[in-house]
């Protein structure tokens, strides 16, 4: 394997970005929460906003291609409302509200 955990992150981290389209001054919002090696080939890396309990699976392989088919995690449904969202910038307050939805 020559990807390392740190690799594997931010590689998710800039598949999950460009998947949502999330402009340069937003990406700091995100962070790795954990990268771990499964198996030989691939690794799993969980992706988060900060302060939020929302996260992203991604799927990574030592190719350096991610699985188009992420997880999404959280305990909130869109169901329970968004007041959590008021602080964040409208284009991450606008792709947690989808996720939600769409769980």
């Amino acid at each position: 394997m020559l990807l390392t955990s740190t690799d594997a992150g931010q590689i998710a981290l800039e598949f999950l970005v460009a998947d949502w389209n999330i402009p340069e001054q937003y990406r700091d919002w995100f962070t790795i929460l954990n990268a771990r090696l499964t198996g030989e080939s691939w690794y799993i890396v969980e992706l988060g906003i900060e302060g939020f309990p929302d996260k992203w699976v991604v799927q990574v392989y030592d190719t350096g291609g991610c699985d188009p088919c992420y997880t999404f995690i959280s305990p909130i449904s869109g169901q329970e409302g968004y007041t959590d969202l008021k602080h964040l910038p409208e284009i991450l307050a606008e792709v947690l509200v989808s996720e939600r939805n769409s769980r």
